[in-house]
C-alpha cells in the first residue's frame, strides 16, 4: 500500500513540476513568433504584444487545465 502511495506522490510531482516549464514555454514561443513576425515586416512592437498576450493566454490555460486535472486525483 506504502508502494503505490509513493508512485501516486511522485508521478503528481511530475505533473505538477512541468506545468512551470509549460507555461514559460508557451509565453518564449509567443515571443519567438511576434519577434521574427515584427522583423519580417517591420511592424515593431505590433506582432510581439499580440504573440506574448496569446503565449500568455496559453500559459494560463494550462494552469487551468492542471487544476482541472488535480480535482480528478
Amino acid at each position: 500500500m506504502k508502494k503505490k502511495k509513493d508512485l501516486r506522490y511522485l508521478k503528481e510531482l511530475a505533473y505538477y513540476s512541468s506545468i512551470g516549464l509549460s507555461v514559460a514555454l508557451s509565453i518564449f514561443i509567443g515571443l519567438g513568433i511576434g519577434v521574427y513576425l515584427d522583423r519580417r515586416y517591420d511592424t515593431n512592437p505590433l506582432w510581439t504584444l499580440i504573440f506574448i498576450g496569446l503565449g500568455v493566454a496559453a500559459g494560463f490555460r494550462n494552469i487551468g487545465l492542471a487544476i482541472k486535472k488535480s480535482r480528478k486525483f
